[in-house]
């Protein structure tokens, strides 16, 4: 088997393609695990489609590291979209299906090791806007899968244990966000890592999301999660934009 590992800011995945669909939830702990195998967040699995058929390019298969099957990552989308560019599974433009919907992503360049990628995810879903959680108000939504956020005013003070309860209690990944000027910084206690991840692209989507909706922030802005890097959001008449630095770190035969 041939794969790839790639790197979106903070984030990092085992990827390959086939033909053939099928569950893959115990081959994703194997390769995930961080000792025993490649080490990732998660596996991406591609399965081509007929190029006449170009409702969308390719369907994809995204299994956490503890082998669970998740609706959507957002990094994991740009990951992916460079995988699928670079190994001639689709053009520079494409559009990708997965649980949560079709995804559209483009490739800034032709860079073989990584670069510039865009991806639109799926159109965002306020579900709740005051859920009160140990004195601190809580938005729920879905931007591909469901996120709690908390605007916070110390991005230093991130309680993991309240997270992994409001986790448990909603079923949602946790986030707290901080205006930064125009800008946002964000950290985000993943579902299926169980802790919290460098970056979560669908958590700074929905921190984003909720920080315009409430007139905190333009609707195009840098966001920085706890990796450091610089990702760029915004919107338009259909959804949420999502830009950002990939990196294929390397290709082997396993």
């Amino acid at each position: 088997m041939i794969v790839s590992k790639y790197s979106a800011n903070g984030n990092d995945f085992v990827i390959f393609h086939t033909f053939v669909k099928k569950d893959r939830h115990e081959l994703a702990k194997k390769l995930c695990h961080r000792q025993d195998g490649v080490g990732a967040d998660g596996l991406i699995v591609l399965i081509p489609k007929d190029s006449k058929e170009r409702e969308y390019d390719f369907e994809w298969q995204f299994y956490n590291s503890d082998g669970s099957e998740a609706e959507m990552c957002g990094n994991g989308s740009r990951a992916c979209a460079h995988y699928a560019f670079a190994n001639e599974l689709a053009l520079h433009k494409m559009s990708f299906l997965t649980v949560a919907g079709v995804i559209n992503a483009e490739v800034e360049g032709s860079g073989a090791k990584g670069g510039m990628v865009l991806s639109e995810l799926t159109p965002p879903q306020i579900l709740e806007t005051n859920i009160e959680y140990n004195g601190k108000r809580w938005f729920k939504l879905n931007t591909g899968v469901p996120h709690l956020v908390h605007v916070t005013q110390n991005i230093e003070e991130f309680d993991i244990a309240e997270a992994r309860e409001l986790r448990q209690k909603h079923n949602a990944n946790v986030n707290i966000v901080f205006v930064d000027g125009k800008n946002l910084r964000v950290r985000t206690y993943e579902r299926g890592v169980e802790d919290e991840t460098l970056a979560c692209g669908t958590g700074m989507a929905a921190s984003f999301y909720i920080a315009y909706k409430e007139g905190l922030v333009s609707s195009n802005i840098e966001v920085y999660p706890k990796s450091g890097d610089t990702l760029y959001l915004g919107v338009n008449e259909r959804s949420i934009t999502f830009k950002g630095e990939v990196k294929r770190v390397f290709t082997a035969e396993i």
